[in-house]
């Protein structure tokens, strides 16, 4: 199953709250570590100002000038693309809202995932609220449960534990419990402790363990 038509609201959902942000807020950290929130919009806006070939000559370059670190890589593009004035950020993401991007290997989940998790990395830092929908998070979690999550999207290992959404109908593992909101859920096996508040169950002190810190 395809999910372009709601990568493109979110995206275009995205570009209505940033274009309204201060310099200030876009200078704020972001939950990405190192990365401000100008640094996370250019990563999201990279893939869908280039081609094809140009995104992966560049990315090649980035990494091989980066020794092969995929995050070092990552990171010296954004700040790259974060060079761009916040217009042209803003505009570059609604031009590009309908752009079919797939990094290779990966399916139409990738994009979806990196829209919607980069989205909360900017919007919970600055308090913005969001009303989009919740269902499209069901992907997200279930991408993120899988072993290419852990390998191209740093995903936590989850093994041992389940998982309960307790805003959609979704549930996976055996284990210990980690119960709470799919947007908390996601945040969570993706390292990041923003929500982690959110959560409830005997196997949360366990992924909580498992986070970078």
């Amino acid at each position: 199953m395809e999910h372009w038509e709601t990568i493109a609201a979110e995206r275009l959902a995205l570009a209505d709250q940033l274009e309204r942000l201060t310099p200030e807020q876009w200078a704020t950290p972001s939950l990405c570590a190192g990365w401000t929130v100008r640094e996370v919009v250019a990563h999201l806006v990279m893939p869908i100002q280039t081609s094809m070939p140009q995104g992966l000559i560049a990315f090649s370059g980035a990494l091989l000038a980066a020794r092969g670190n995929f995050a070092r890589a990552n990171a010296a593009l954004a700040a790259k693309g974060a060079k761009q004035s916040t217009t042209e950020l803003v505009a570059a993401l609604r031009s590009g809202a309908d752009r079919h991007f797939k990094p290779p290997g990966f399916g139409s989940e990738a994009p979806l995932t990196d829209v919607l998790v980069h989205g909360q990395d900017i919007r919970i830092p600055l308090g913005l609220v969001s009303d989009r929908p919740i269902d499209p998070w069901r992907v997200v979690l279930e991408f993120l449960v899988t072993p290419k999550a852990r390998r191209g999207f740093a995903a936590l290992p989850t093994d041992g534990l389940r998982f309960v959404a307790t805003d959609l109908d979704w549930s996976h593992g055996s284990g210990d419990e980690v119960r709470g909101p799919a947007i908390a859920l996601a945040l969570a096996i993706l390292g990041r402790n923003a929500r982690i508040q959110d959560l409830t169950g005997l196997g949360t002190a366990t992924l909580t363990a498992r986070i970078p810190t």
